[in-house]
């Protein structure tokens, strides 16, 4: 097995949203509603202006690892004086390549990305899956983080 790296391309998008639709499934969501379309729209959009990038890992010409990092810009911050965050998503790999480094090589190379693009932060809402590898990696929790849904 020789995995390799690169950025999504748009021929691959319909496969990368079935990995989202999978790992969202895994980690417990109710599905109410087909999110193809509207992950369809945000990708593409998103993609093509640059505020959205991802990495993923193929054996031979079939996907095994996703990563995905959305830019976002609020007002500066002492915590971020550039006001760019990154927000992290679609970390994915299928079972059978679990716990070969896969996820944290396609964490590091959207880390980079985050980096490049002039982010002073990035956040995520982990899985319990992914916890030990953003733990591992460096991210720590942060306690003030609260949402209210609309």
């Amino acid at each position: 097995m020789k995995i390799v790296y690169r950025k999504l391309a748009e021929k691959e998008l319909d496969i990368f949203i079935e990995k989202r639709i999978d790992q969202l499934r895994e980690e417990g969501a109710k599905e109410d509603t087909d999110l193809r379309p509207a992950l369809r729209d945000y990708f593409n959009r998103h993609i093509k202006d640059g505020t959205f990038v991802s990495w993923i890992a193929l054996d031979g010409e079939r996907i095994v690892g996703t990563s995905g990092m959305s830019f976002v810009e609020k007002p500066p911050y002492y915590g971020c004086p550039s006001g760019k965050l990154g927000l992290l998503s679609s970390m994915y790999t299928e079972k059978e390549y679990r716990r070969q480094g896969i996820a944290r090589e396609l964490l590091s190379r959207v880390v980079e990305e985050a980096r490049n693009y002039g982010c002073g932060t990035i956040q995520i809402t982990a899985s319990d899956l992914g916890v030990l590898l953003y733990a591992d990696f460096g991210f720590v929790r942060n306690e003030n983080f609260m949402q209210f849904k609309l």
